[in-house]
C-alpha cells in the first residue's frame, strides 16, 4: 500500500516521506479498513515535528489518529457483517501504535470504530474521532450539562466547535469566547446563546453580566494555562473546569485558595487515556447526535496524500476553521 511516514521529526517537508508500505492484515478482534479520509490533529503534526522534544516513541511512524473509510476484511471474532461498511474511527496511532491512518490501509480494534452514516461524506467523518470525543469528554466528565449554563473557550476551533453543539444538543446555555465577529458568528451557528470576544472584552465580566453574577457551572477550555484567571473568575460555587490543552502556559500558578473556596473540580483531559467507558459513551452519544441532522462538521481542506506535508503546514498555520483532511 502506499503511506506516508517518517523516522525522524522535523519540519514536514523534511521528514515526511512517501512511499510503498506492507498492507496490514487485520488480527484478532480487528478490522481492515480501506482509508478514504484521514484527519489531521494538531497532535499529529507536533508529534511530528518533535515538539515535545523527547525522542521518537517508535523508529517509524506513520501519522495521523483519525480518519473513515470502507471495512474491507475482518479478523477472528469479528462479525463479517461489517465488511463494505463506512466507518469512522480513532486512535490509529497514538502511544502502543507506530502506524496510522496517512496510509492506504489500517488495521484496528472493532471497539475504535463505528458506523458512518450515509448523509455523513468520508471527509466530514475524519473530523470526528479525536476533535469531537475529546469535546464531548471535557463537556460530560462532570456530569450532565442538561439546564446548566456552560462556558466553551475557543467555541469557533475544531473541538470548541464540536463542544459548543453537543452542549446545546444535551439541553445547555452556552457562552462561546472567540477572536472575531467571523468566529463569532461560526459559535453561534453551532448553538452559542452568547458570544465574547476576548480580545476586545473583558471575558470574566461578561461571564458574570450574562449569568447574573453567579458564574457559569462548567468550562471547557482550550487554554487552561493562558487563561486561568479569566476562567477562574467565571466560573460558579461548586463549579468545574476541564481543559484539552494549556498552550499559554504549560506550568501554571493557580490560586489554590480561590479554588478550595469554590469547591471547585478541574479535570484535564487526554482522550487516549480516558476511561474505556467514556469513549463508548462519546461514540454512542455522537452517533446519536450525528443522527439529528443538524450536526455541523466542517472540513477545513482536502488534500492527496501525496500532498501530505501542505496539509500539516495548514494545521500548522493556525488560520484552518475545522480539520484538514488527506484523502489517500
Amino acid at each position: 500500500m502506499r503511506a506516508v511516514w517518517y523516522d525522524r521529526t522535523g519540519p514536514a517537508r523534511d521528514v515526511l516521506q512517501l512511499g510503498e508500505h506492507p498492507t496490514p492484515q487485520a488480527g484478532q478482534g480487528q478490522v481492515l479498513i480501506a482509508v478514504k479520509a484521514s484527519g489531521v490533529n494538531p497532535s499529529d503534526v507536533g508529534m511530528r515535528g518533535g515538539v515535545s522534544g523527547a525522542p521518537m516513541a517508535y523508529p517509524k511512524i506513520i501519522p495521523h489518529s483519525d480518519g473513515a473509510g470502507v471495512v474491507e476484511a475482518v479478523g477472528p471474532g469479528v462479525s463479517a457483517s461489517w465488511i463494505g461498511r463506512r466507518v469512522w474511527f480513532y486512535n490509529g496511532q497514538r502511544n502502543g501504535r507506530a502506524f496510522g491512518a496517512a496510509a492506504e490501509y489500517i488495521e484496528l480494534d472493532v471497539d475504535l470504530i463505528r458506523p458512518l452514516p450515509d448523509e455523513v461524506s468520508l471527509a466530514e467523518g475524519a473530523t470526528l474521532g479525536i476533535p469531537c470525543m475529546t469535546a464531548h469528554r471535557a463537556l460530560f466528565l462532570a456530569g450532565p450539562v442538561q439546564g446548566r449554563t456552560v462556558l466553551v473557550t475557543g467555541g469557533a476551533g475544531a473541538v470548541g466547535h464540536y463542544a459548543v453543539q453537543l452542549a446545546k444538543w444535551a439541553g445547555a446555555t452556552v457562552i462561546a469566547t472567540v477572536s472575531n465577529a467571523d468566529k463569532a458568528e461560526r459559535a453561534r451557528a453551532g448553538g452559542a446563546d452568547h458570544t465574547i470576544d476576548y480580545r476586545r472584552e473583558d471575558v470574566a465580566a461578561r461571564v458574570r453580566d450574562l449569568t447574573g453574577g453567579q458564574g457559569v457551572h462548567h468550562v471547557v477550555e482550550v487554554d487552561f494555562g493562558g487563561n486561568a484567571a479569566s476562567t477562574l473568575a467565571s466560573v460558579s460555587l461548586n463549579g468545574s473546569v476541564a481543559y484539552y490543552a494549556t498552550k499559554g502556559s504549560r506550568e501554571p500558578v493557580i490560586p489554590a485558595g480561590v479554588l478550595m473556596g469554590l469547591n471547585l473540580s478541574i479535570h484535564g483531559v487526554y482522550l487516549p487515556v480516558s476511561p474505556h467507558e467514556a469513549r463508548r459513551r462519546a461514540q454512542a452519544d455522537i452517533i446519536a447526535w450525528i443522527g439529528t441532522g443538524q450536526a455541523i462538521l466542517s472540513v477545513a481542506g482536502t488534500y492527496a496524500l501525496e500532498d501530505c506535508a501542505a496539509a500539516h503546514e495548514a494545521v500548522e498555520a493556525g488560520t484552518k476553521v475545522g480539520t484538514v483532511v488527506v484523502e489517500p
